[in-house]
This record gives C-alpha cells, structure tokens and sequence, in this order.
C-alpha cells in the first residue's frame, strides 16, 4: 500500500528499549543480552492451563514459528489468537496502543512529547471510541475475548524484557486498545496533512505561479495551476514557524507510524488466462522497513471458519489472505480525505477567535494533560474551527526536541486540519465479515453497505470469480479538488458530505481477464468524483499489465517471478531522453566545455547497454539511481534555498509520496519548465545543460563509491537496506545517553546493510531517498499468493521473523527467505498441517 501517509499507517513503536539499552550499553556483550532476552522466552511446546479458556486449543508452529491456531470455537479462537499474538508480539502491541493513545512520553521522555500532541490533537483516541461505539454487540464480545486472551498471557508469563528493564508495567489490554490499533493504521492511510503541510513550506520560496509544476497530479492530467491560485496573495512568511514546526512533528510521528507515504501491489487473475483454470490472486503491501514486521502471520482454525495470511497484532483476524473458499488483498487508494484550511484568527482575552464567513466566531477548545517520563505533567490546550483542529498552538511551548524549531508565537495565520473520520463506521465489521465470507459475492455485499475510514483497493477472488472494490470516504469539495491548502475563511472550500458508497470504483470479471491496482489513478482522468490528487508513479501498474498480458499460460510462478520483479518502466523514458542523438549532442557540448567528456560518453555507454533492470550487480542500474538521486538537487535546490533549506526538503518527501515533480520533468512537457534554469548563475541553462552535468555528477558519485572501473560499479554497492528497530529510528531524537546507548547497541537489534534490487517504480519495491541517501526505507512488508488451482493455495512470506524478542530464533528468520524469494506453504489440509507444524502447545482451560 503507498501505501503510507499502513500509517505515514501503524509503523512498531518500541521507544521503551531506550532504558534497556542503557542498562547495557556499558558491557557491549552479546552473550549477556542474549541471556537476558532468553529469561522472556515463553515455551513453544508442552501444555499450559489457561483461564479464560472454554475448551482445549492447539497452537502449531511451524520452522520459522508462524501459528497455526486450532480451536472447537469461534470464541475460543478468538481468546487464543490474543494470547498468542501478545506471546509473539507484546511490545509491538505496546507501542501501537501508546501512539493511538498519545502517551508515548509517558514511556520515552519528552523526545516524544510533540508526537503525542500531534496524535491528541488529531483526537486518534477520540476516532477509536467513535468506532467502538458503532460496532454491533458481536464485534464487541469478539473484541472483548481477544483483550482476555492478551491479558491471560500477560497474567502467566514473564514481562517483555524491553518493559521490564524500561520499569514499565503495562496496563491491561482492552477492547477498546485494539479498535485503537485498527485507527493508527488507518491514520497512517492518510497522506494529504503531509502534502499540503510540504507545499505551504515550498511556497514559501516559489511564486505561485510556478508551484503547479511542483505538484503534478498525473501524467496525462493538466498541471494544477488552478487549483493552486487559491494561494494567490497569501503571506505565508507569517506562519512560516508554525508550518516548519508542524511539518518536523509530522516527520517525527512518521518514525512511530506507517509513514504517509506506502505503495503495494494487488492483482487477480481469471481462470480463463491460468494454466489449471481457476484464479490467482496476488498481494504484497509496501511499508516501511522495519524490525519487527509491521505484519504478523497467522493460520487460524475452528468449525466454520478457517483462514490464513497476515494480521496485525493487537486486532484479531486475518487482514489479507485466503480462507478456504476465497482470497482478498489490499492496497492504498491513495485518498484524499484530508484537507488543510488557512484561517485567520485573533487572540483576545476570553479564547481564541477566527474569521468564518465575515464573521469573528470563538475557536472550541479542549484541554489534554500530557505526563512525561522523569518531567512534569504538561497541559496543552487544543482548539478547533469550523474546518477542524488548529495545529498552530500546540506547536508552540517548550520542551522540544532538537530537530524542532521554535514556530513563530502568535502568528495571524492559522492552520487547520479535517479528516474524514468523525463519523460513525463500520470499518472493522467489515473486515470481520470479509474473514467470513465464502464468495467475491460475500466479500462485494460487505463492502458496499456503507461508508469506511479505510481508503483500499480490494481485490478479491475464489474459485471462478475475479473482483476489484474501492473502500472509503472521500469528501465532496464545494470547490476545489484538496490538492493545495485552502482560504478557510470563505467558506467556499468546505465540505458537504461524502461520496455514495454506491459511486466507488469497482469491477467484476473484466474483459481483460484481470484485475489490478498498485496505488495508481485506477479511474478515467475524467472521472466525476475527486478520490485523490495524489496517485502513486504509474510504472508498477503498467509493469503488471505488462507481465499479464505477455505471458501465455499464467501459474503461480508467474506471479511470484511479478513480486520479485526488478524491471523499471521508467526507465525507458530516461533512456529514451537522454539517448536522443540531438539530446545526446547537446549534452556533448556541455561536457566539452566542462573539460567532462570522459564522463559524459562513460554515462551514455552504461546507459544504452542496461537493460532497465535494478539488479544488485548491475552496473546500469548504479548509474541510473545515482541519476536520480543528482536530479533533484540539480534540478530545484536552488530555488529552494539549498540543500539544507526546509523547502527542499519538504519537496524531496514528495517525491516519496506520490507521482512527483521529479519524474514530470523528465517528460515532454516539462521542457519547458522554469525549473531547468540555474538561477545561482548569471547564464540561463536549458535542460540539456542541467541534464548533462547531472550525468556527470552521477558518475562522480559511483566512481566515489566503487571506483573508476565500471566493471565493478554495482546498484547493490549503493542501494542497501537495513532492518532497524523503532528504538533505532528513534534514537536522534532522544537524549545525549539515550542515543548513544542505542546506536551502541545497534548492532544486536538491527539486520544488515544487504545489497537491495529494486527501487520505488519495481514491483519489488525498494525505494530509497533521492537526494537525501540511498537507504532503502519501503518494501515489500509481505507477499502472498492463492492459487486456486493449486492442491494448497496460500503461499506466502513475512519481511522478517514472527517475533519481538532478539534472543528468539524467529526474531529474524524471515528476513533470508525474504530476500532470496522463499515462500512457505499455509496447507490446509490435515496431513498437510501436521507435516508443517511440527511444534505443538497445547492450551488447557483451567479446571472448573
């Protein structure tokens, strides 16, 4: 999923290592912290009486420790998958349920605290309750025995070692803690805060009238000039402290949740072009790289229901996979259901007031206490408009964080947040009943009853139906389409309402004999409605049509050589312009006079010899990233300020988010873009100018990397990925100590670097940071197939082990199967299962 703005949807918080880390940072030894994370390891095998339990249940794990839960009940199922997913996963859950609460100071310090003002003030906790209170009283009790089974593995087994050691005492888990998870995965759905939030900072060092061709909205699509005259006359150098703060907040909440940016794949296949004559289908969603998974396999069995693939730990059921008669798998919508509001507002002494139709009206106001580990208690007070939550005074007192700038105080300007889940849903129910379903017909009923917070592609399949379904709720815009901030104190921009369920997208049994979306605009430029501004580059949407359509007789190993696909389209537009023989000339002339010719010919030779593969060991490939990644810089730094200006840096993440300036400008009609020019320098360049001395700039930087010899220049040599804790992630914004009894420490939680294929046009997704680094941060977070022509369906493999915990021997298993392409088998049947899951516990209820 791009997929984000799942959650940026629900990234693994685990900031409670920090006091671990110090606890140890001064033996360095390995075997100790092994010995100390061993002590946590509850037992796999054996019998444990469990209270709470009705009847027997049998927890099978297979070699790499995935479950398989079997019970004689709905409930009891239920109650097991909370016990063991806490067993697996309880510190990850920990840190889901601290984000959806807003309370990670509590844990980690006041390095945190603009996070949870950030969450409060989005009122996440308040979205959770909505959703509790709408759900049916089955949902409820199903939620419920879940919380039970959490707590009777808590009850008997020893605290996670990171709580331990951090002295802290979890409290107990409830239902409500896992519609609180379900929520932070839907924030990290949700990327327009972030877009617009980096185009008021871009705007404040570009004149309108050049910003459209910033923010390009697809390729066949008209850039935004109008939508972006709304910005006209504005002085947005008044609230330039309080945009800079909120967008540093955003990044930083960004490495506890799915950042507003993810990209997946999802495609299902007909019977009519499969070699046994039934449907595949194929999912594999895009978030940040991280250790553990942000996914949690399961295989989970009881009469009348049995399924398998990933779940989320801390809410129960299979979220993607097949369950016997039917298969489902998700990717980002790439929504637009959050807008940002200018407002112009006042202080007097009795509240804050804001302009609203030429009038004055008295800003609602709620007050949140934050307690923060080794501080004071700290109150904010959090105000509201008609166009929603003012983010401008909780951004504005001390502490902070040395990656935050102090905002202006006081600023005329505000800034306005609304996002469309306010409302009561049905969101979690329908993700319940999917696992029930025993058709596509199933499946499109659910969905289709009413509105969800969740913007999906769905595409779904059983044993002779093929499906696709949007989910959501899209705003009706009285004017305007969400791409740019808006005048809130018209009232012209407001909302009224949502789209029609009934209006979605969605398509059964196409023509084509296919189905398939990969966060691209899956709808006509024409189309009605506006579901996003914000569609994801279009080349891995074309790559699957691609590999469909070409291939004869489609199996399943068609669809795992698509996932482990490392072929760009793209790249046959940047080969396409820069091998041009007048572009070529042109460039020539450039490098002539630079005294660059050697580079220049070094680069065109690579260049029309690679064959648009991001293999590790391609030497084309190194040199086409290391393109890339010179363009941006090249290209727009300096009319941004520089490399180090905020602006910059705010329109390199849109490059991370969406289809992007810096794709655009490589098309025909951005020849013409005032962007080529250099403004630093008295001449005007052109484009074969800026395109020339970034070839040679690229190979500059691959010399620098792997020498002068282009025989040894390898993509893998520059591209890498590494398996990083939160605690990590976390690290520079905490503490002097903190942060270096983390890093010190690294070396035992983290995996890696590896030489990484792929980048963030491949369907095997690896993309990295054009501009800023070539660490990879999105992948492939897991991969599944069910082919229902096969004797076994489901195949499938996580990013990295099933648990938490280092000392596990599943902490990090997943990761070389993951990477060399190695899918294990969910088998269904008996004999199957038994010759899988070879390690047994056996959970007893305790006697009555």
């Amino acid at each position: 999923m791009k997929t984000g703005s799942l959650t940026r949807t629900c990234r693994i918080c685990v900031p409670v290592m920090t006091a671990l880390l110090l606890c140890l940072a001064t033996t360095g030894c390995a075997p100790l912290l092994n010995s100390v994370f061993d002590n946590a390891l509850p037992p796999m095998e054996g019998v444990q009486t469990v209270p709470g339990l009705a009847e027997k249940v049998t927890v099978q794990r297979d070699n790499m420790g995935i479950p398989m839960i079997d019970a004689a009940s709905l409930e009891d199922l239920v109650f097991a998958m909370g016990y063991v997913s806490a067993y697996d996963r309880f510190t990850q859950m920990e840190g889901f349920r601290l984000v959806g609460q807003g309370r990670l100071s509590e844990l980690i310090g006041k390095a945190t605290l603009e996070m949870d003002i950030y969450l409060r003030a989005l009122n996440v906790n308040q979205v959770a309750t909505i959703l509790y209170e709408s759900a049916s009283p089955e949902l409820l009790h199903m939620l419920k025995r879940y919380s039970e089974g959490v707590n009777a593995y808590m009850d008997q087994a020893p605290r996670p070692m990171t709580l331990k050691l951090a002295g802290y005492t979890p409290e107990p888990w409830t239902a409500l803690d896992s519609v609180r998870v379900f929520v932070v995965l839907t924030l990290g759905l949700a990327q327009n805060l972030h877009e617009e939030i980096n185009m008021l900072n871009v705007a404040r060092k570009v004149a309108v009238d050049d910003l459209a061709w910033l923010f390009p909205i697809y390729p066949d699509e008209p850039l935004p000039f109008d939508e972006i005259k709304k910005l006209q006359g504005l002085d947005l150098t008044a609230a330039a402290g309080d945009i800079q703060a909120l967008c540093d907040t955003a990044r930083s909440v960004n490495q506890v949740l799915v950042p507003a940016a993810a990209a997946s794949n999802n495609w299902a296949v007909s019977g009519r072009r499969t070699r046994s004559g039934k449907p595949i289908l194929a999912n594999d969603t895009h978030l940040p790289l991280c250790m553990p998974s942000i996914w949690h396999m399961m295989h989970l069995k009881c009469p009348g229901l049995e399924g398998a693939g990933v779940a989320l730990a801390g809410v129960p059921g299979i979220i993607a996979g097949y369950n016997g008669h039917m298969a489902v798998g998700m990717t980002m919508v790439m929504a637009d259901n959050q807008d940002v509001f200018l407002e112009k507002i006042k202080r007097e002494p009795d509240g804050l007031y804001y302009l609203y139709k030429d009038q004055w009206k008295k800003a609602a106001a709620r007050q949140e206490t934050f307690r923060i580990k080794g501080e004071k208690d700290t109150v904010r007070t959090i105000y509201e408009t008609a166009n929603g939550v003012l983010m401008n005074d909780i951004l504005t007192v001390s502490p902070r964080h040395d990656l935050m700038p102090q905002p202006v105080n006081n600023s005329p300007l505000g800034i306005a947040v609304k996002w469309a889940v306010m409302e009561p849903d049905q969101s979690m129910e329908t993700f319940f009943s999917i696992m029930r379903s025993k058709s596509v017909d199933e499946v499109l009923a659910h969905t289709r009853k009413g509105h969800s917070i969740i913007p999906l592609n769905l595409v779904m399949a059983d044993e002779k139906d093929i499906a696709w379904q949007v989910t959501g709720r899209y705003p009706l815009r009285k004017k305007g389409r969400g791409l740019c901030p808006s005048p809130g104190w018209t009232g012209e921009y407001g909302w009224e309402g949502y789209l029609d369920p009934a209006l979605h997208p969605s398509v059964k049994n196409p023509d084509t004999g296919y189905v398939g979306t990969a966060n691209h605009r899956t709808v006509p430029a024409d189309f009605p409605h506006v579901l996003s501004s914000s569609w994801y580059y279009p080349d891995r949407a074309q790559r699957i049509q691609q590999m469909i359509e070409t291939t004869d007789i489609y199996d399943a190993d068609t669809a795992r050589a698509m996932q482990l696909d490392d072929y760009s389209v793209f790249t046959e537009t940047v080969k396409s312009l820069l091998l041009d023989p007048a572009m070529a000339e042109r460039m020539t002339a450039t490098w002539q006079a630079a005294g660059q010719i050697e580079a220049g010919q070094k680069a065109l030779d690579l260049l029309s010899g690679f064959d648009g593969r991001m293999a590790v060991d391609s030497p084309g490939a190194a040199l086409y990233g290391a393109f890339l990644f010179c363009l941006g810089e090249n290209l727009f730094a300096d009319e941004m300020g520089g490399t180090g200006s905020q602006a910059y840096h705010s329109l390199l993440e849109t490059f991370l988010m969406a289809y992007s300036a810096l794709h655009d400008h490589l098309t025909d009609r951005c020849e013409t873009s005032p962007f080529w020019d250099d403004i630093t320098t008295p001449e005007k360049e052109q484009r074969p100018q800026i395109l020339a001395d970034t070839l040679a700039d690229a190979v500059a930087l691959v010399e620098k990397r792997c020498g002068k010899d282009t025989a040894k220049w390898q993509w893998g040599k520059l591209h890498t990925a590494t398996w990083k804790t939160d605690a990590s992630l976390l690290a520079d914004y905490m503490g002097f100590f903190d942060r270096t009894g983390i890093k010190f420490l690294s070396g035992y939680f983290d995996r890696g670097p590896y030489p990484a294929p792929g980048d963030h046009t491949t369907l095997n997704v690896a993309a990295y940071y054009p501009g800023k680094n070539f660490d990879v941060w999105l992948i492939p977070a897991m991969r599944v197939i069910a082919d229902f022509g096969g004797e076994e369906p489901l195949t499938g493999i996580n990013s990295s082990g099933q648990s938490d915990n280092p000392a596990s021997p599943h902490y990090d298993d997943g990761i070389t199967a993951w990477r060399e392409g190695r899918y294990k088998e969910f088998p269904f049947a008996k004999e199957g299962v038994d010759a899988l899951y070879t390690n047994v516990l056996t959970l007893e209820p305790a006697a009555r």
